[in-house]
């Protein structure tokens, strides 16, 4: 028919003025981006579960009440939800039951820590069409990129308040902070191989990501889990948070690859060229 040959037409043209376009199409259709997101997100909630549970048992009250205080803030959390995160996060009578409830959260967070940083470090390589980095180069950048992670998630409450001035600060403020994560995590995952300047659009558009999908948690979770809550209990609990984690996930992915594109691709190819060879060996740092 006339009007698919006129598309054809209009899509070559497209592809040949800007190949980008075309580039980036393939690499979305091609790289299983959706299933990267969702394991990534498997990946996320098997680590942060027993994690907060031993944080729960084993951290100093400070540190607990700043978990909880974040939390709050990112989720919005009120009501029913707030109570079972206090249940978690508070005090607890019986130390006994708590430090084994700990040890096993802990145990169960180490193991599965892991796989999600290496779950993340797929993303950035598959992003980067890069071939796995050895493990000796990369288990500790595993490591240190949860613990920061883990950090960065401790001071979300302060960030987004704008350390007290409220959103006018704290939403360029959790741009700017999402953004420089998303930067650092790249460049460490990927143990070195592509320059700082070539991830900037992924960590840009990751942070803008990140901050526009915090805004709709706080609007739309609360409401979320109490109703998950009142209606199935726990498990409701459970499969809205992680719902929200691959909706994240899912974003986070399709940032990095994005972002990679746009690098690799004119016209800004030219203004973030990457130095080293695609092919070469990670720098052992």
């Amino acid at each position: 028919m006339a009007w698919v040959a006129r598309l054809e037409r209009l899509r070559t043209q497209a592809e040949q003025r800007f190949p980008v376009v075309s580039e980036l199409t393939n690499r979305l259709l091609s790289a299983n981006l959706l299933d990267a997101g969702t394991r990534l997100a498997a990946q996320a909630f098997l680590a942060s579960v027993p994690l907060l549970f031993a944080v729960a048992a084993f951290a100093p009250h400070g540190v607990r009440d700043q978990l909880r205080d974040s939390l709050r803030t990112m989720f919005g959390l009120t009501g029913q939800s707030d109570m079972e995160l206090s249940q978690v996060l508070g005090s607890s009578p019986d130390n006994g039951v708590r430090e084994t409830s700990g040890v096993i959260g802990l145990s169960v967070a180490l193991i599965s820590a892991t796989s999600f940083s290496r779950a993340m470090t797929r993303v950035c390589e598959r992003a980067w069409r890069l071939p796995k980095a050895g493990t000796r180069i990369a288990a500790w950048r595993w490591v240190v990129w949860l613990l920061a992670l883990v950090l960065v998630v401790l001071l979300q409450g302060p960030v987004q308040g704008g350390f007290g001035t409220g959103a006018w600060l704290g939403v360029p403020l959790t741009f700017v902070v999402s953004t420089g994560v998303w930067l650092w995590t790249q460049h460490l995952l990927l143990a070195g191989r592509v320059p700082w300047l070539p991830l900037l659009p992924g960590a840009l558009l990751g942070g803008a990501a990140s901050t526009a999908l915090g805004l709709t948690a706080r609007l739309y979770m609360p409401a979320a889990l109490n109703r998950a809550l009142a209606e199935y209990g726990s498990l409701g609990l459970v499969l809205t948070l992680l719902s929200w984690l691959i909706v994240v996930c899912g974003a986070i992915t399709f940032a990095v690859t994005i972002g990679a594109v746009l690098a690799e691709e004119p016209p800004l190819n030219r203004y973030l060229r990457r130095e080293p060879d695609e092919g070469q060996s990670p720098r052992e740092s």
